[in-house]
């Protein structure tokens, strides 16, 4: 019981290291290395107990669901690389374009569109910038609104599903992956109503901030548009109910729906005549990176995770955490709170695979519903790719916007819909059955 104090500090220092801006993976494995060696050292625990690591890692390669990762990936990269959610964007533009604030618009519902597809923010964020971006600007839109609706259009993809964030929070909280896509849906759609509701106030309270395209830009014939819809809408949308539907009937897992949404993918990639050896090369090596980057920092965190155990810090958190004035209560704010602030830090990665594990067993302990525990976590964890200075969605968008758009515009535009994000998470932390009902009917 004497280092028991131990478990606090090895996580301070895997912190410490992250804001020196060490790579996770090496830092939680690193962390882990040091701290068992002090643990074997002060003889807290034997050595043989870090034998047990070589078969903590083949259990997270023998994961079956962890493969939804990337394939889901991988959709989202063919979409992208393929020019079919350019596409996509350029007609939902024509379709809102009479509209006040109609473009913006149009990217809320087609990050959307590409989040129920993908659940990528990377792929969204950068091919909705580099395609509505320039066009919003170049007819009058406000800078801060065009910047703000495109980051956080594209952070849609965390929590509608399928996202990569439930697959991980599935995983890491030994929860249905398939639930957790259940319940985050009604959220998901909320979260991009409160967007898109967001813009047409701003579009009907100062009309100068988002104006309607012009009418020359916009008509392109009723057949054309007709033929556009049917040709570029109608596919995704197949695509969409493919992939949803066969895991919200119990017909296919996430990683066998992920499969099928892939092989959908390039198919549609082929209909539009877009597909090469280019493009399915690069969709690959987006696939190999961002994959290769999730196992690494998997093993790491199991890594910290088995010695943390060992120092028996998880006793220690789950102690304090269990024993918070307010009980549930206390304990859920603390847990928001929390993973909103490092939001400002790290990536959703690294609080998932840091953090879960330490508060999964205490929401249990107090019986809370894990899947709506999972899915108030996917949407804090939403926050995370727009909150200053480290918000992801940011850096994406800041990689491709014109050098007139500046970085505080950027920042300064992301904060309304940040605000929008905590007022839905408030709403569905207020109100589970927005997130249990759909579970609960499929049991049903």
């Amino acid at each position: 019981m004497g280092y028991d104090w131990l478990g606090p500090v090895m996580f301070a220092g895997a912190l410490l290291l992250l804001a020196f801006g060490y790579p996770v993976a090496f830092s939680l494995g690193g962390t882990a290395i040091l701290f068992g060696l002090v643990g074997v050292i002060f003889g807290i625990f034997d050595p043989v107990f870090m034998t047990a690591m070589p078969q903590r890692i083949f259990n997270i390669m023998s994961n079956y669901t962890l493969l939804a990762i990337p394939y889901f990936i991988f959709l989202g990269a063919m979409l992208e690389k393929t020019g079919i959610a350019e596409r996509l964007l350029e007609t939902m533009g024509i379709l809102f374009g009479r509209l006040r604030g109609g473009l913006a618009l149009a990217v809320v519902v087609v990050g959307a569109l590409l989040a129920a597809s993908t659940g990528v923010v990377a792929a969204t964020v950068v091919a909705m910038g580099l395609i509505s971006l320039p066009i919003m600007l170049r007819y009058g839109y406000n800078k801060q609104l065009a910047t703000g609706v495109i980051a956080a259009s594209g952070t849609l993809g965390q929590i509608i599903p399928p996202s990569v964030v439930l697959v991980v929070l599935g995983d890491q909280l030994g929860i249905s992956v398939g639930d957790l896509f259940m319940g985050s849906l009604i959220p998901g759609v909320l979260m991009a109503g409160a967007f898109a509701l967001h813009v047409l106030i701003i579009a009907f309270l100062k009309p100068e901030l988002a104006p309607a395209l012009p009418q020359e830009v916009r008509e392109i014939g009723g057949k054309a548009l007709g033929r556009r819809v049917i040709t570029v809408m109608l596919p995704p949308l197949l695509l969409i109910i493919l992939v949803l539907g066969s895991i919200f009937f119990g017909v296919a897992t996430p990683t066998e729906a992920g499969a099928v949404g892939s092989l959908g993918a390039i198919i549609l990639a082929g209909l539009n005549r877009r597909l090469s050896w280019g493009s399915l090369k690069q969709a690959c090596d987006a696939t190999l990176r961002i994959s290769s980057m999730v196992i690494f920092i998997l093993i790491g965190s199991t890594a910290f995770s088995l010695v943390f155990r060992g120092l028996h810090g998880d006793r220690f958190m789950t102690e304090i955490l269990a024993n918070l004035p307010g009980g549930a209560i206390g304990f859920l704010a603390v847990n928001m709170l929390v993973v909103f602030i490092l939001g400002f830090f790290i990536d959703f990665f690294e609080i998932a695979f840091i953090i879960i594990p330490i508060f999964a067993p205490v929401a249990q302990q107090l019986g809370l519903d894990l899947v709506w525990y999972g899915v108030i976590l996917g949407a804090n964890l939403q926050t995370s790719f727009l909150t200053p200075p480290f918000g992801f969605a940011l850096f994406y968008l800041r990689g491709v916007a014109p050098p007139e758009v500046k970085t505080e515009d950027i920042y300064r535009g992301a904060i309304p819909f940040i605000i929008l994000q905590l007022i839905v998470l408030v709403l569905i932390i207020l109100f589970p059955p927005l997130v249990t009902f759909l579970p609960q009917w499929s049991w049903s």
